[in-house]
């Protein structure tokens, strides 16, 4: 490679090689591939490919053992922009979800919002127009002044971007932990439809057609925030600003409707968004997947600042980006259709056949390497770390429940959980959001799963997202596996099969072995669940270095759960529906478990006890017993019982049903475990189900057929009030007020003493 004499570039030592992540031995892999020592813009370009966040270096070999192939999936996980799956009648369902952690804890705004903004373009690259949103949220202690200001800010981020853009944001779900004080998790999921025709592939081929980048002019914002996700947060986080992109939401919806034009006008090979790394993670991956190369002009990419270099222009991040490969000839029309939507689109190169990516500017080359040598699936090196099973696992999975005291009052304690932020509603996010535009969402945010109905079908998909990171420290493996089997039963419960996942997987730093032990179980237990229920992973992210010098984040890898309603009249909700009909627990026996549960932590302060059994095969055959119930019409409303146990589960459906808020009489036998147990464990594959008095026989006629499932009546729906055995009776009013006010209370406790600040 020769360059002209006026070109100067820093001198590439190893002392900025470190500077930009890359180790002594990552920099000599670097020169062998090469053949060469690498210029400084192929170091900048080699930093962020060989980053955590777009290598997956720690990972992928992990990966790697996940089930990722089912008769349903149209393409292998990994291979494109998101996961495909079929859902008959020719069309698809494309969906991802991805995390924008560090930059949500330094620029919580932007952060959350180009977070969503991101994965909107995974889905509409695959010609798919996306059809709901979901997000996944993760912050320190409520009461905290800058978990506060995260808080709001990501909420208001994610809701502004999504709103502007007109996509509704039908779920998710929102903890809060001291573990994530200073290092929030922000997990954005989208769900987009396409017919199989006019799906969209992200590969470059066909030697000599034009290599275009579309959509908004490219600046100096976001340069290396690939490496910036790729390390841990510390006290100079605060001076990576400049890593934080900033987004345009109605830009984004140009794009869309520029790009989907072009997808059904036939004028594409190929297509893929601009997300992490910019244009030479566009340019690499889609020249790999098609066993090609490119040569590019950055003289002809459209910036919005002066004296850019070829650096800045390969390594920005800056947002509402494409690149494209275009059928020759098409060059023209492609063009015209963006600019009608007041877009750029502008040829910049040509695929080549020599599999090397060549990038000129000022009539000078720039950089020469082979696209292999850059990508994930190539030559990026791989690595599986040490592992060491952290002790604290023994120190706390072991409780003898005699050491707490029973409550003296159970109404009191049940009102603590329903206020706790972990369990009451988050109304106050949800509203925020439009849940209802495009006018599809049949069941929105605060149920089991969110439902949108698929337009011109009888068909919905029923979307969920779940962890419960308290259990996956303690139980990595166990963890997972209920992560998943919590996705897969919250999609059941609202009258849909489960048939497929995506996951965003946030962990600390992957060099600790401890930190590798928790992520190698958790893909373990993963894998098993994902098998019995025959729920591939199509795809999704892998979050490593989420810590702080203060602490380091539990373990939470979040599964996307989608599910298909082959039948809209199958659709279910999770609270109480008539008067009169009668309460059943279905699943496991009532039994008692309180390690990692809700009100461990709450009234005893203690996180602690392993996390609760779980048969998989179990599970799975509640699962298919609740379906059947519900196609055959036999159940009125289900939900899972899950944080709080069943008096907060039985709490929840007196007070969140589609009609009127309406009470229930419950009797439950204790079979001997003292009631705060009975009441507050959080044991799994438990289901709450009311039936019409009609319909008893038939529930108990269809258990016979499924008789591993235990099925036990408890009670009846009606009255002003919840009451449970002797322990409990609060009006359903009081519980009402409680679940659904206290967030909000505390925000706005919040931004009165914002006021009185400002103006004192």
């Amino acid at each position: 490679m020769k360059h002209s004499e006026t070109y100067k570039e820093p001198e590439v030592t190893l002392e900025l090689t470190q500077e930009h992540g890359l180790t002594e031995w990552e920099y000599n892999r670097i020169v062998e591939l090469l053949g060469r020592e690498p210029n400084f813009t192929e170091l900048g370009c080699y930093s962020v490919m060989w980053s955590e966040h777009c290598s997956y270096k720690n990972s992928i070999a992990l990966l790697k053992t996940l089930p990722k192939t089912g008769e349903r999936l149209l393409v292998e996980a990994g291979e494109e922009n998101a996961g495909l799956v079929d859902i008959g009648d020719g069309q698809a369902i494309a969906f991802k979800i991805e995390s924008h952690n560090h930059p949500s804890a330094i620029e919580p705004y932007q952060g959350a919002a180009t977070g969503v903004g991101g994965i909107l373009r995974d889905i509409f690259t695959m010609g798919a127009r996306p059809i709901a949103a979901l997000n996944s949220l993760r912050f320190g202690d409520i009461e905290n002044p800058q978990v506060k200001y995260l808080f709001r800010n990501v909420v208001k981020g994610i809701g502004d971007y999504g709103n502007c853009f007109g996509v509704p944001t039908v779920g998710g779900e929102v903890y809060f932990d001291k573990s994530y004080t200073d290092n929030p998790l922000v997990n954005a999921m989208a769900v987009g439809v396409v017919r199989h025709s006019r799906v969209a592939s992200a590969v470059a081929k066909g030697t000599g057609n034009p290599v275009m980048i579309v959509g908004s002019a490219t600046g100096r914002d976001g340069i290396h925030g690939a490496t910036f996700a790729s390390e841990d947060l510390s006290e100079e986080s605060e001076s990576r600003r400049p890593s934080v992109q900033v987004g345009d939401p109605f830009t984004e919806k140009l794009l869309l409707e520029a790009t989907l034009e072009v997808i059904k006008a036939n004028y594409l090979i190929g297509i893929q968004d601009m997300g992490a790394a910019g244009i030479i993670c566009s340019t690499s991956e889609m020249s790999f997947r098609g066993g090609s190369g490119m040569d590019i002009n950055l003289d002809l990419v459209p910036i919005r600042e002066e004296n850019m270099s070829a650096y800045e222009i390969l390594l920005s991040e800056s947002q509402e980006r494409m690149l494209m490969v275009v059928k020759k000839g098409y060059e023209n029309r492609v063009h015209d259709i963006f600019k009608k939507w007041d877009l750029h689109a502008v040829t910049i190169g040509t695929v080549t056949d020599d599999k090397y990516l060549h990038f000129w500017k000022d009539n000078d080359l720039k950089a020469s390497m082979p696209a292999r040598s850059l990508v994930l699936g190539g030559d990026a090196p791989v690595y599986k770390r040490e592992t060491r099973r952290p002790k604290y696992l023994n120190e706390l999975t072991s409780i003898n429940v005699q050491h707490y005291n029973e409550p003296s009052d159970y109404n009191d304690v049940l009102l603590k959980l329903l206020g706790t932020p972990n369990i009451a509603s988050k109304q106050w996010v949800y509203e925020q959001y439009d849940s209802m535009v495009q006018t599809n969402t049949i069941i929105g945010p605060g149920s089991d799963a969110a439902v949108v109905r698929v337009k011109k079908t009888d068909k919905a998909i029923a979307v969920s997202t779940d962890c419960n990171g308290r259990y996956v420290y303690l139980n990595p493996r166990r963890g997972a596996q209920i992560a998943v089997a919590e996705s897969a039963r919250n999609v059941v419960c609202s009258g849909a099969t489960p048939v497929a996942i995506t996951n965003c997987l946030n962990f600390g730093n992957p060099y600790d072995p401890e930190i590798y032990y928790q992520f190698s179980e958790a893909i373990a237990g993963m894998r098993d669940a994902c098998t019995i229920f025959d729920t591939p992973v199509t795809g999704g992210n892998v979050s490593f270095y989420n810590e702080s010098p203060a602490d380091r984040v539990y373990p939470t890898p979040v599964i996307g759960m989608l599910g298909v309603v082959e039948d809209m009249s199958h659709i279910t909700q999770s609270g109480f529906v008539n008067e009169g009909d009668k309460i059943f627990i279905a699943g496991n026996a009532t039994g008692g478990h309180l390690g990692g549960s809700e009100y461990l932590a709450l009234i005893h302060k203690q996180i602690t006890g392993d996390a609760p059994p779980i048969d998989l095969q179990l599970e799975k055959q509640l699962q298919d017993f609740i379906l059947d119930a519900i196609k055959q019409g036999i159940i009125e409303s289900a939900h899972d019982i899950s944080e709080g146990g069943l008096a907060v589960a039985l709490a929840e459906c007196c007070i969140t049903g589609n009609n009127k808020a309406i009470g229930a009489k419950i009797e439950i036998p204790s079979g001997g475990i003292r009631p705060d147990i009975l009441y507050f464990s959080e044991g799994q594959s438990r289901i709450l189900v009311s039936v019409k008095a009609t319909n008893v026989n038939k529930i108990k006629v269809l258990q016979t057929n499924h008789s591993s499932i235990m099925l036990e009546k408890i009670g009846v729906v009606g009255g002003e009030k919840l009451t449970i055995n002797s322990n409990i009776s609060l009006p359903i009013d009081v519980l009402s007020e409680q679940y659904f006010n206290s967030i909000r209370k505390t925000m706005e406790r919040a931004e009165s003493k914002q006021i009185v600040n400002t103006v004192q």
